[in-house]
């Protein structure tokens, strides 16, 4: 049986365990259009918060609390790291560790102008969903990580493929098949995309 709010066949969804289900917050979600406009509306309110003030995302607590203002008025467990192997991304025990080597690293390519700002945001985001530190939420956690490092380096947020990346369609094949690039170590297809 498939449950309309959960089950998809969309290859970049994360699998969610029964335990992390538990964690959805409104009782009125039943599909998942209804889970994607609380999400959406949960979204909005954090792109209001991290407007607000000037957040180093580079810094680790303000990275984990987008998460948790992204997210936190639909799931119990947003701003928490996971707990599980998922379908992506590194061993549970391993996420604090590779945030903060990850962090140290980005802010040692901002110091130094290791790579032009569009590239700079571009590998910030593949690193990031690559580490996978949440059990969901991860590409729109790490897309509005990048346009808050947008702000810092003083350019436009990313354009990531001027449509929605949350519906299945030929811009989200578009965007995994250029993160897939990237896990290859040819960023030129996730270049092209984030500003196209």
């Amino acid at each position: 049986m498939t449950d309309p709010l959960f089950d998809g066949d969309d290859e970049g969804n994360t699998p969610l365990t029964p335990e992390e289900r538990e964690g959805l917050i409104p009782g009125w979600i039943t599909t998942r259009a209804d889970l994607n406009r609380a999400e959406f509306d949960n979204i909005a309110r954090a792109q209001t918060w991290a407007a607000a003030r000037r957040r180093d995302i580079l810094a680790f607590d303000p990275l984990i609390a987008l998460h948790k203002q992204m997210y936190g008025q639909v799931w119990r467990w947003a701003g928490k790291f996971r707990e599980t192997g998922k379908n992506i991304g590194v061993d549970p025990w391993r996420i604090g560790m590779d945030l903060h080597a990850l962090l140290e690293a980005v802010r040692f390519e901002v110091d130094h102008d290791a790579w032009p700002p569009d590239e700079l945001m571009a590998r910030f985001h593949h690193r990031l969903v690559r580490i996978h530190p949440f059990p969901n939420g991860n590409g729109r956690h790490a897309r509005m990580a990048a346009d808050m490092l947008a702000t810092r380096l003083g350019v436009a947020p990313l354009s990531w493929g001027r449509n929605s990346l949350v519906e299945p369609g030929e811009t989200r094949r578009r965007y995994i098949a250029a993160l897939k690039a990237a896990d290859r170590h040819d960023v030129g297809p996730l270049l092209a995309f984030v500003r196209g």
